[in-house]
């Protein structure tokens, strides 16, 4: 008969879905900078590059702490969300809304990430893992900080260059 799973098999199968999902997003923040018009835009997706390293380098600092080892598993929902940012700067590129459609796809994987890491961070204070809630929390305001500064980048300047620009 198959074990029964309980909380601590969902943590760490959703642990393993938000690693590999913060490994596919470090290899799509460069192309996502370099494919930004804006430059508050670049820059944020260049501050956020770094601080997905130490995001990656956290998650493994939960892995260890609950004596797993960092190990990815495949989520399709960040692999969509990812595919859909390509589409974007397929689509879009060199017009007027590109930096709009690009802030959008991140802020899709941002709300992404602060749903997972709310949740892990409730699981990891249920199931007593001390350590990985204070980790787990660090990441979670990094998370919220930056879907706040994308925010601000959003009403400030790239939504309204897309709605005023005239097309070449």
């Amino acid at each position: 008969m198959a074990k029964d799973k309980v909380l601590s098999d969902l943590f760490l199968d959703t642990l393993k879905d938000i690693y590999f999902a913060e490994k596919k997003i470090l290899s799509a923040l460069p192309k996502m900078a370099k494919a930004a018009q804006s430059p508050k835009l670049r820059a944020a997706f260049e501050k956020h590059m770094g601080e997905t390293e130490g995001q990656v380098d956290r998650l493994e600092q939960v892995f260890a702490s609950i004596d797993e080892s960092p190990k990815g598993k495949t989520c399709d929902a960040i692999m969509g969300i990812l595919d859909e940012g390509k589409e974007i700067m397929d689509e879009y590129k060199g017009t007027a809304a590109l930096d709009a459609g690009l802030l959008a796809a991140a802020q899709a994987v941002e709300h992404y990430e602060i749903s997972r890491y709310g949740t892990l961070k409730t699981w990891a204070s249920e199931l007593g893992y001390k350590d990985a809630v204070k980790l787990l929390d660090a990441t979670l305001k990094e998370e919220k900080t930056t879907d706040s500064t994308l925010s601000q980048i959003a009403e400030t300047e790239v939504n309204r260059h897309a709605e005023t620009a005239q097309a070449a």
